[in-house]
């Protein structure tokens, strides 16, 4: 298991209410920035489209590289941040 950034500790540590799509994990200024001009400006946008992807981890990563580009590591934080905040919420 690998160990869990600050920002990831902190996204599942509560309720996502209005947090921007920077709060997740692997996402910092410029995927985010790219994020929020598809459309995807808030937390909960992302976490949609985790949920129509039916949590599947490839698709879900096949997805956040086509929307911003990010690496396999920041896909991978991206994925387990919502993984993780789903098993605790939903």
């Amino acid at each position: 298991m690998s160990s869990t950034s600050q920002k990831h500790k902190e996204f599942v540590a509560e309720p996502m209410g209005e947090k921007p799509v920077m709060a997740l994990a692997g996402i910092g200024e410029v995927f985010g920035k790219r994020l929020e001009d598809k459309g995807f400006d808030k937390a909960y946008v992302v976490l949609g489209q985790f949920l129509l992807l039916r949590k599947n981890e490839d698709l879900f990563r096949d997805w956040v590289k086509d929307a911003c580009g990010a690496n396999i590591k920041q896909q991978g934080d991206c994925y387990s941040c919502l993984k993780e905040w789903c098993d605790s919420f939903l």
